[in-house]
């Protein structure tokens, strides 16, 4: 039987208070990681034991990351595994009334956070030769999303970011690989309109929503050692929504 064991490691989940980080932080400590949940506010209560810790952090800020890497390192001494989960979604507009602002705003807060934290804990994984880098992209980054163009489009290149990444560090032990979920079942859908939600599930084959443990799943196989010969992959899990 396929076991997936994070026991010894150390994890930090990005996002990780959010309905699918939640998720996939509670998932990887039934593993045996140890978890560091950055996001922006921390959550002393539900989130601080021998085996978790929340830590508040702008990951669309370079010096908030070094701060929280700094606070992780100082409870857990290094990082093993690092999922980049923060995102947001935006207002559904057409693009010629799309502000640069929230432009700026979607775009940094999807694509820039992942590029910062993953520099952020590169050396230390090249430094131990061993690293796991997943990425929460989106099938909005492959089928876009009409009135979501600067959403699709962030999505978009955190898949080329991983593809990048992953040949990168191919030869480092240091292993970067994405995730593509389609429509799942957390407080983020529901800010989508509700025509955006119908034509989301009307797409999906399976006639469903997924749900964050099953995002959770997947993203802990990904995490594991058993994950050795992919690396700048992106993994579907759309119900059967991604043509490719």
């Amino acid at each position: 039987m396929l076991t997936i064991d994070l026991s010894q490691r150390i994890a930090v989940v990005t996002g990780g208070l959010g309905g699918i980080g939640r998720a996939i932080a509670g998932t990887l400590r039934q593993a045996g990681a140890r978890v560091a949940a950055w996001d922006l506010t921390s959550d002393p209560e539900g989130f601080d034991d021998e085996t978790q810790v929340s830590v508040a952090a702008d990951v669309t800020q370079e010096s908030s990351v070094a701060a929280a890497l700094a606070a992780t390192l100082a409870r857990f001494g290094r990082v093993d595994i690092l999922v980049n989960g923060a995102g947001f979604v935006g207002n559904e507009v057409l693009m010629e009334e799309l502000t640069l602002g929230e432009w700026n705003r979607i775009v940094t807060a999807n694509l820039t956070s992942v590029f910062l934290c993953s520099r952020a804990v590169i050396p230390l994984m090249r430094e131990h030769g061993y690293g796991r880098i997943v990425n929460v992209a989106s099938n909005a980054g492959k089928d876009c999303n009409p009135y979501q163009s600067a959403y699709s489009a962030s999505k978009a290149a955190v898949i080329g970011l991983t593809k990048s990444l992953g040949r990168e560090l191919a030869e480092s032990g240091v292993i970067v690989n994405c995730i593509t979920p389609a429509l799942i079942d957390t407080p983020l859908a529901k800010v989508l309109t509700e025509a955006t939600r119908k034509v989301a599930f009307d797409k999906i084959p399976m006639r469903r929503m997924g749900r964050p443990e099953e995002v959770a799943a997947l993203v802990a196989w990904l995490a594991s050692e058993q994950v050795s010969f992919s690396t700048g992959a992106a993994y579907d899990l759309s119900g059967g929504r991604a043509s490719y």
